[in-house]
C-alpha cells in the first residue's frame, strides 16, 4: 500500500465508503503482509521509491505468483520479477494479464500508474554476448522511471566503435558498462567521461576468465576515477543504482 492508497483509504473511512472494520483490516498489512513463505513489503515504494523486487530464482512458481498478485493489488508502482523463465511468466500472466516478459533479460514487468522518463542513463555493452545482463540493467532502470539509451557491442577490440559514440557519452547523466572477458571497457569509459560509471562484470569469456572473476577484479582495480563495480552478472543491481543516481539530478 503506497502513500496515495493510504490517503484514499483514510478518506474512504471518513466518508464511510469503507467501513471502520474493513479499514482496520487493511491497515493491519500496511507495512508488510506475512504469507508464511514470504513477508511482502508494501512500504518499499514509500521508503525507497520503488516496489519490492521479486527475485524469482529459487522460488516456486506458486510463491512467485502469490507475491506478484499481492504487490499488484496493494504495493503501488511498477513491479519487477528478476531471473524468471517463460513458464513462470505464463503462470503470472494467467493471474495478472497485463504482465510483460523480456526473454533476453529474464524479467517479468508489471506496469502500474504513470510511467516516468526522467534524466538520461546510458547502458553500454562490450559484446553481443553481454546483452542479457545489459538488458537486465536497462529494463530495470526504465521500470524505475528513467530514460535509458543503449549502445551495444562497443568493446575495446574495436575501440573506434566506442569513440564514435562521444555525443551519447557526454549527454548521459550516469553510465552502466557491461563487459566480460578482461573487463577493460569500464576503465576506458571511466577515462573519457565526467560522470559516474557503474561497471558490471559478466561471466562471458574463455577458461581463464573464471566465470567473470577476471573482469570483476579488473574493474575493481580500475585506475579510472569514478568507476564503481557491482557483482558478476548483476545487471539488476547496476540498473537500480543508476536509477538512484539519475534521480538525484531531478532534485
Amino acid at each position: 500500500m503506497n502513500e496515495d492508497t493510504l490517503r484514499l483509504l483514510l478518506q474512504g473511512i471518513k466518508q464511510r465508503d469503507v467501513s471502520v472494520e474493513e479499514g482496520i483490516e487493511r491497515l493491519k498489512v500496511l507495512p508488510f503482509e506475512d504469507l508464511g513463505f514470504a513477508k511482502v513489503d508494501y512500504h518499499r515504494n514509500i521508503r525507497q521509491g520503488f516496489s519490492e523486487v521479486i527475485y524469482c530464482a529459487g522460488k516456486t512458481t506458486e510463491q512467485i505468483v502469490a507475491i506478484a498478485e499481492k504487490l499488484a493489488e496493494r504495493g503501488g508502482g511498477n513491479i519487477l520479477g528478476t531471473r524468471a523463465d517463460s513458464e513462470v511468466y505464463q503462470a503470472v500472466r494467467e493471474r495478472i494479464p497485463d504482465a510483460e516478459y523480456n526473454a533476453l533479460a529474464h524479467l517479468i514487468m508489471i506496469k502500474r500508474g504513470k510511467q516516468e522518463d526522467r534524466g538520461n542513463i546510458l547502458v553500454l555493452s562490450a559484446g553481443t554476448s553481454d546483452l542479457p545482463v545489459a538488458e537486465e540493467a536497462a529494463l530495470t532502470a526504465e521500470m524505475m522511471g528513467n530514460h535509458v539509451e543503449r549502445v551495444y557491442d562497443t568493446g575495446v577490440a574495436g575501440i573506434h566503435r566506442l569513440l564514435s559514440q562521444t555525443d551519447k557519452l557526454s549527454q548521459a547523466r550516469v553510465i552502466v558498462v557491461v563487459a566480460g572477458m578482461e573487463g577493460a571497457l569500464a576503465s576506458v569509459v571511466g577515462g573519457l567521461v565526467d560522470k559516474p560509471v557503474i561497471a558490471v562484470p559478466t561471466s562471458v569469456g574463455y577458461g581463464a576468465s573464471f566465470g567473470g572473476l577476471a573482469a570483476l577484479l579488473a574493474m575493481l582495480n580500475s585506475c579510472a576515477s569514478g568507476v564503481s563495480v557491482v557483482n558478476i552478472d548483476n545487471g539488476f543491481g547496476a540498473g537500480y543504482q543508476a536509477g538512484l543516481i539519475n534521480r538525484l539530478g531531478e532534485n
